[in-house]
């Protein structure tokens, strides 16, 4: 008889019909298999961030470039921007808008308004209201920047340094922050400056850094306080790292936001304190040139001339507005929970 080919077991087709030819059996890791087609098999194998775990991770953004961003898309922070570069600028070049001389005046034209070439116009002196209203933004954001630089470097060394180390130094800073905030600001203005012969921005920036320095202090010395209990700054304790390393790379780069924020709103405050300062007759004095100097000789004639008081006010108060808006962006930018 001839000889039988050996049986073969015909392959069990489900009722789909056989599988296509691009069928890949992959392993399910419990010892069986799992059906698969080529396409997500090779998806699995490709994906960076599939099984392996071998993909690019994206890099984390930090606090800052994620302020940054907000900032960028927040339209109050444009805004408020935009003016105080403007007024910036103004108060470096002021001839760039004006050709004439703050002082240059002309008593026949004593309280007269709005004329070509003179928009705002003129004072009690027959001074132009518009060369005084552009040349008095250099004073006041002179006095407003400088006393924000003195006060935050200030506050933020004391208060940084009483937060990190505590004890008995802290104890104190603490007592003496207590005796300054009881010192009204206008009422010391008066007693210190009355005694001061000197018509420069200078004593008047000292006298806000004097007063303004507790402020930051306190805010300083609570975000170190928080900053250093941080699992990093431990981590560089226990690898050895120095006092002042661990406060100039850990501390203070993660504890400085808090102290922006407060010193940007504060800009805005120190303007007006000025203004006030030398409204009140103990700030800069005639020839200085000064939005508050103006505001206080347009006040005996703000019924008869209201454009003398109108203008160096409103340049005032927007320039107020500009940093207080821009120092609540950046707040909300900075600021974690407000995300």
């Amino acid at each position: 008889m001839p000889e039988q080919p050996p049986y073969e077991e015909e392959p069990h087709h489900g009722p789909e019909g056989p599988p296509p030819e691009d069928l890949v059996i992959a392993p399910t890791g419990m010892g069986g298999a799992m059906d698969l087609g080529t396409s997500e098999a090779e998806t699995l194998e490709k994906t960076p961030g599939g099984p392996e775990g071998t993909g690019p991770q994206e890099k984390p953004r930090s606090l800052w470039s994620d302020a940054w961003r907000d900032l960028r898309r927040n339209p109050v922070f444009i805004i408020s921007g935009l003016v105080i570069v403007f007024l910036v600028v103004i108060s470096i070049w002021p001839g760039l808008i004006t050709s004439q001389s703050p002082l240059q005046c002309d008593l026949s034209k004593a309280q007269e308004g709005s004329q070509p070439g003179h928009p705002f116009g003129y004072d009690g002196q027959g001074c132009d209201v518009y060369t005084r209203t552009v040349y008095g933004t250099r004073i006041s954001i002179s006095v407003g920047v400088l006393a924000t630089v003195g006060v935050a470097l200030l506050g933020s060394l004391l208060g940084g340094l009483a937060g990190f180390y505590g004890g008995a130094g802290d104890s104190v800073l603490s007592r003496i922050t207590d005796i300054f905030f009881a010192i009204p600001v206008v009422l010391g203005g008066l007693v210190l400056l009355s005694v001061v012969t000197s018509n420069t921005i200078w004593p008047v920036v000292g006298f806000m850094v004097l007063l303004g320095w507790p402020q930051i202090s306190r805010i300083a010395r609570g975000s170190v306080i928080t900053t250093k209990e941080n699992d990093y700054v431990h981590a560089a304790r226990a690898l050895g790292a120095s006092n002042s390393r661990m406060m100039l790379r850990h501390i203070a780069p993660n504890a400085v936001a808090p102290v922006i924020v407060v010193a940007t709103i504060a800009l805005g405050t120190y303007i007006s304190l000025e203004a006030t300062l030398s409204y009140l007759g103990v700030g800069l004095k005639p020839p200085r040139v000064s939005w508050g100097i103006d505001i206080s000789s347009a006040s005996a004639y703000i019924r008869q001339a209201p454009h003398m008081l109108l203008w160096p006010a409103g340049a005032l108060a927007i320039t107020v507005l500009a940093f207080i808006m821009l120092g609540d962006a950046v707040r909300d930018a900075l600021d974690p929970k407000l995300r």
